[in-house]
C-alpha cells in the first residue's frame, strides 16, 4: 500500500496546481457541501448560515491541503492566514450572492423547480462559483510564494 501511495503523491506532484487544487477541492467541496447541506435540510438552518459554516469547516481542510500539497507553500501560516481569510470571505460572498440570484433565475425551468429547491440549487450553483474563484485568490494572492515578507504584499 505504501508503494501505491509513493507513486500517486510523485505522479501527483508533477501535475499542475490546478489539477492539484481540484483534488484537494474534492475533500474540502465533499466536507463543506455534505456540512452545508446537512445544516440546511436537517438542522433547519438558514441558507447564510448553513453555507457560511459549511464552507468554514471546509475552509480549515482548504487551507492545510492547500498549503502543503496544492502549491507546496513554504510562507510562514502567520504570513498567509489573514490573506487566506480574506480570499475565502470575498469568494464566499461574492459566490453564494451570485449562486442566488442565478438560481431564482433559474427556478422557473421546470425541470429544475420539480427537482431542487431554490436553496439546493444556489448552493450547488455558488459551490462551483466559489471553486473558481478560490483557486485564483489562492494561487494569486494566499500563497504566492513571490510575496513572502519583505517583498510587495496585497494587504
Amino acid at each position: 500500500m505504501s508503494h501505491i501511495a509513493l507513486i500517486l503523491e510523485n505522479c501527483l506532484k508533477r501535475t499542475n496546481s490546478f489539477t492539484r487544487f481540484l483534488l484537494v477541492g474534492v475533500i474540502n467541496t465533499l466536507t463543506g457541501l455534505s456540512i452545508m447541506l446537512l445544516l440546511l435540510n436537517v438542522a433547519a438552518l438558514s441558507y447564510w448560515l448553513s453555507t457560511f459554516l459549511g464552507n468554514g469547516c471546509g475552509a480549515v481542510v482548504s487551507y492545510f491541503l492547500n498549503r502543503s500539497f496544492t502549491f507546496q507553500s513554504n510562507i510562514p501560516i502567520r504570513n498567509s492566514v489573514f490573506r487566506f481569510i480574506t480570499v475565502i470571505l470575498v469568494c464566499y460572498f461574492f459566490s453564494f450572492t451570485l449562486s442566488k440570484v442565478a438560481a431564482d433565475l433559474l427556478a422557473d425551468f421546470y425541470f429544475i423547480r420539480n427537482t431542487l429547491t431554490n436553496e439546493n440549487l444556489a448552493v450547488l450553483i455558488g459551490t462551483g462559483f466559489y471553486t473558481i474563484t478560490n483557486y485564483f485568490g489562492q494561487k494569486n494572492i494566499v500563497f504566492n510564494k513571490n510575496l513572502v515578507p519583505g517583498t510587495k504584499r496585497f494587504f
